[in-house]
């Protein structure tokens, strides 16, 4: 290969670096914007047809999205059963899909949004909330209670994988107050006590707030009136007295618990950070974040077998240019207003999503940063390793009598063929931005007590009005409003 045909290739690439890196940039909602559109402003038809027709979506490593958004999807237009046939198809993906030799190597060579998307942590147990709520609607409440259950196992993975650490999300407090009205639901108070006492115990452990969510009055009273109904008087004691609760309501089974969805989970976008390496070497890292602060990520090379035989601590690179995800937030909570027989209920934060999204992330983040730099790191041996296969072949194939000439060709072609690789590094190199985007940011709820036979309800959120009719079933239920 010429000389100068290889500078050609190279100039060729320059021109192209624009159109790469622009893709590189460009993040999963974006990609998504023509569905998230159409959700958003309810046109729900011609979001599936989008749906149908995104090739990014359509992408085996994108399967579990595609079940999540579908299930959602359905959910939305009241099509209970094939909501649920696509969120089952998603738990079972969550169950049986587990990270590859091939996920690791495309995550390190390329970029994490090419390994197949397992799920943020909290994202099953959205799954069991949507799932839970369409057999409710279809009147299968034994397929409720399993998706109880199925939050109980969901806890314990969760559990396992940060071994019960409480500065990590290893529960879910949300989760199990829902798991408690589950229970209660099919009369099953024992196990709804004791849904609602881990939930209660959640909140307290962590000063009685979980991510942001205070512990929400009605589960207070919800705890209390069930160690009642079971008899539990010395629980009930406990909690009356820790609360400063006097009295509860006689129980009344003919209530309806209304969960209000507001807004849009945070959009997942990506960040550049600078990374340098101090005096001490590789082992010892450093990122400048867009303030222009310095931070020290704890980086441990003898923990990457790729590396520790590598000549890349001797590299003469100062910095590295990594890409990590964050969460933008343009939304905050207010309450809901719902009014019944002339009688006004507000409704209680009892998830907050997008803190959950926020904090999780940022309890990964040095883990995120170490694997943004073994990926680059990555990248550079694979430069190194190309640059000195080039030289090898054309000084070895060259047909060039003068050895100086040869090996000047040799080291050029080099040099080339490690710009192009250097080139496509840097353009591919971008932060996984995927997530469950149509989930909501806050859920919200309020137990209201019904009358026999019809009941008329005005849900109030600013200036939207929703007016429902409940029939009276002398049990309790449940209904979600969704406002985008």
């Amino acid at each position: 290969m010429h000389y100068f045909s290889l500078i050609k290739r190279v100039l060729i690439s320059l021109l192209l670096i624009p159109f790469l890196i622009s893709c590189a940039t460009t993040t999963y909602k974006a990609k998504m914007a023509s569905y998230y559109h159409k959700v958003q402003t309810g046109h729900f038809q011609s979001a599936k047809a989008s749906l149908e027709e995104n090739s990014f979506i359509q992408q085996k490593r994108n399967q579990l999205l595609y079940y999540f958004e579908k299930g959602k999807l359905y959910h939305l237009t009241k099509q209970y059963d094939s909501s649920n046939l696509y969120l089952n198809n998603a738990d079972i993906l969550i169950e049986q899909t587990r990270k590859n030799a091939g996920d690791i190597a495309a995550a390190n060579l390329i970029n994490p949004m090419m390994q197949t998307y397992l799920g943020e942590d909290f994202e099953p147990f959205m799954m069991h909330y949507y799932k839970a709520l369409n057999y409710l609607y279809l009147g299968k409440i034994e397929n409720a209670v399993v998706e109880a259950r199925r939050i109980q196992l969901t806890t314990q993975t969760q559990n396992d994988k940060f071994a019960g650490k409480l500065t990590r999300y290893s529960k879910d407090a949300f989760a199990l107050n829902l798991q408690g009205i589950i229970y209660e639901i099919n009369g099953d108070i024992n196990n709804a006590f004791i849904a609602y006492r881990n939930a209660v115990e959640l909140y307290l452990s962590n000063n009685g707030s979980y991510y942001n969510v205070q512990m929400p009055k009605q589960l207070k009273r919800d705890v209390i009136k069930t160690a009642l109904q079971m008899g539990f008087t010395g629980e009930a004691t406990k909690y009356k007295n820790l609360f400063s609760i006097d009295s509860i309501a006689a129980s009344n089974t003919n209530e309806l618990i209304v969960f209000v969805e507001q807004g849009w989970i945070a959009e997942k976008k990506q960040r550049n950070l600078f990374v340098t390496r101090d005096n001490a070497g590789i082992s010892s890292l450093f990122f400048i974040d867009s303030d222009g602060s310095r931070v020290q990520v704890p980086f441990d090379v003898n923990a990457y077998r790729e590396l520790r035989s590598s000549d890349i601590t001797a590299s003469s690179f100062r910095i590295l240019k990594v890409s990590i995800p964050f969460y933008s937030i343009n939304s905050e909570y207010q309450k809901v207003n719902v009014v019944i027989n002339n009688t006004n209920y507000a409704t209680e934060i009892t998830q907050n999503l997008n803190s959950l999204a926020v904090n999780i992330l940022q309890e990964r983040m040095f883990k995120e940063i170490g694997n943004a730099v073994v990926r680059q790191i990555t990248k550079k041996l694979a430069e190194k390793g190309i640059e000195a296969g080039t030289k090898a072949v054309v000084e070895n194939n060259s047909k060039e009598k003068d050895d100086k000439k040869k090996k000047e060709n040799a080291e050029a072609a080099g040099a080339v063929a490690g710009l192009l690789v250097n080139i496509l590094n840097t353009a591919t190199e971008k932060a996984d931005t995927r997530n469950w985007q149509s989930l909501p940011a806050f859920i919200s709820y309020v137990r209201i007590p019904l009358q026999t036979g019809e009941n008329k309800l005005t849900l109030q959120f600013g200036n939207q009005q929703k007016n429902i009719t409940i029939q009276s079933t002398q049990k309790l239920q449940v209904y979600n409003w969704v406002i985008n």
